[in-house]
């Protein structure tokens, strides 16, 4: 509530002024922390004791970084401000000169408040209303300055509730939607680590048989080559555990936790070749074709190659999942300028609409169309993050229905 300071008006001449009925000027003094505002207060005041009226003043001081609210209501735009809340009409005084303003002003808010009191009948000399005291309706309101005063602290109250409604509002929509998310990446990542789980356990069962049996009693086609092979998958799908926890891990610390990448001198043309030939098995099942355009005299760049490899096979990922069966896929390198190398990977799917292509990099943002696929809606994110980290850029070119083009960029390696 307001901070209230009340001033009855001394003067010489007040006690031989005739009383009127209780009316006060009402007074609101907006200030802030800084140090000349105390000697501010101090001269209003005083100014306001040595001002002659028969009226009582009523100054409430409001410190605005304590009560934002009632500076709202009002529409401060500087400190110190003086309003004068009654009589009516409310006037506004701003500026460092408010000592001089009140002085030219009073004489006026004097008047009005002699008016008022003219109007109003105290309650001992009205008797057609003392004679019925049964009836409070027709009882002599109170104080309009007391009543204004109210009506500005109900207002200030108002205003801070409905902040406080519509923040309360937003963190039970914040924790809804992460309470959601969570259930759905549990759901799917229970999903997604089967698959790799289960290749593993067939590669060792296999390689687990090979060493069990017999040199003579293995089949012909287990060879040092087979074994090799599964071991390699083994590993792969292993690592794509691993990448798809700390997916999650990265996601659960948030936008603020830090990202570590190691940094060292990269082949990204060898990296590209590796990727897509772990996903040429998922290519051959929706019938896909992938071109891939990268130059043979590319430059090595500075890149962690795990961080690299997370944002190709994520990217690639998607574009087999929205390219249609029998489409295509293009990923090309281009060595931009001295110290940039951009990858670009094209998909001929449904594309995204315009309005979504910046927030598609937003955490968990999801497109409506997508809300029913597999995803955790972390994966471009990721991709965004990894990026930044290496000082590089990511986004995305799109038109409805005619595809998608994602871009990133790397630094080159200067040795």
């Amino acid at each position: 509530m307001l901070e209230k300071h009340r001033m009855e008006a001394l003067n010489n001449s007040q006690e031989t002024l005739p009383q009127t009925a209780a009316v006060s000027l009402q007074l609101l003094l907006f200030v802030d922390k800084r140090p000349y505002s105390a000697e501010k207060i101090r001269q209003i005041r005083s100014k306001l004791k040595e001002l002659p009226t028969p009226h009582p003043v009523d100054l409430h001081v409001v410190d605005v970084s304590e009560q934002p609210h009632l500076a709202e209501h009002f529409k401060l735009v500087a400190t110190p401000t003086l309003i004068k809340l009654f009589p009516e009409p409310r006037q506004m005084l701003a500026g460092t000169n408010l000592v001089a303003q009140i002085g030219n002003w009073w004489e006026r808010w004097q008047r009005s408040l002699d008016d008022i009191a003219a109007q109003t009948v105290p309650e001992e000399s009205s008797p057609s209303k003392s004679s019925n005291p049964a009836h409070p309706t027709e009882a002599i309101e109170a104080s309009p300055t007391s009543a204004t005063l109210a009506s500005v602290a109900h207002s200030a109250e108002l205003i801070q509730l409905s902040d406080e409604i519509f923040q309360l509002r937003q963190e039970k929509e914040d924790l809804q939607e992460q309470v959601l998310f969570k259930d759905r990446l549990i759901s799917m990542l229970a999903h997604d680590l089967r698959n790799p789980i289960t290749a593993v356990s067939i590669a060792l069962e296999t390689l687990e048989m090979g060493f069990n049996t017999e040199a003579s009693e293995l089949p012909s086609r287990f060879t040092p080559e087979l074994m090799a092979q599964l071991l390699k998958h083994a590993r792969t799908q292993t690592k794509a555990v691993d990448r798809m926890i700390a997916d999650v891990l990265q996601v659960a610390r948030g936008q603020g936790a830090g990202f570590q990448i190691q940094p060292q001198r990269l082949d990204l043309g060898d990296l590209c070749y590796d990727v897509l030939s772990r996903l040429n098995a998922q290519v051959q099942r929706k019938s896909q074709q992938i071109e891939a355009d990268i130059p043979s005299d590319l430059p090595r760049v500075y890149a962690d190659p795990e961080r690299v490899e997370q944002v190709l096979m994520n990217l690639l990922d998607n574009a087999i999942k929205y390219t249609p069966v029998s489409g295509s896929i293009r990923l090309t390198i281009l060595h931009r300028t001295t110290q940039k190398v951009q990858v670009s990977i094209c998909d001929d799917g449904p594309g995204i609409p315009e309005e979504n292509c910046d927030r598609i990099f937003e955490d968990r943002f999801r497109l409506e169309r997508d809300e029913s696929k597999d995803g955790y809606g972390i994966g471009l994110s990721l991709c965004q993050r990894v990026i930044r980290a290496h000082y590089g850029q990511i986004w995305v070119d799109s038109v409805p229905s005619q595809g998608s083009c994602f871009h990133f960029t790397l630094p080159v390696y200067r040795s």
